[in-house]
């Protein structure tokens, strides 16, 4: 395999890799692909681990196409219900149950990969634990309401 790929959207799956979840870390390679429309399979240099270019995303292990699942997902983000979707796309509702489960495990793997490398987070991990602890607080003392 060549090593003029792009890789630096991905980063190692191992959550035990000392690299997991580090974009454009220097540690991936191609080493092969798979399937009929040959998708990358990636190797990390660190830990020895292999996996699928998709993997942890709605395309991985589906059976429809990446634009089929895309055009779901945009119906989903402009709003429209599980039902309609389903019917505009022309797959059973439970598809798009799964699609926008996947899609939301996703972003918020994303979303927290992303907030516990971000270099502006200084003591990140204090201040949710304030903010989640006074929220557990305002439920044990609801506040009062106020007399006028």
């Amino acid at each position: 395999m060549d090593g003029t790929h792009d890789l630096t959207a991905f980063c190692c799956q191992n959550p035990d890799c000392e690299r997991h979840g580090q974009r454009n870390a220097g540690n991936l390679s191609v080493c092969g692909t798979y399937g009929k429309h040959d998708h990358r399979l990636l190797y990390c240099n660190v830990c020895g681990a292999r996996f699928s270019e998709f993997k942890g995303t709605p395309f991985f292990n589906g059976k429809l196409t990446h634009t089929k699942v895309l055009e779901i997902l945009k119906h989903l983000g402009e709003g429209l219900g599980i039902r309609q979707t389903s019917r505009l796309a022309g797959v059973h509702r439970d598809t798009v149950t799964r699609l926008a489960l996947l899609a939301g495990q996703h972003a918020k793997a994303t979303h927290d990969e992303l907030v516990a490398f971000s270099p502006r987070d200084q003591g990140g991990a204090d201040r949710r634990e304030m903010v989640v602890r006074g929220k557990e607080a305002e439920k044990l003392r609801p506040r009062r309401p106020r007399g006028r």
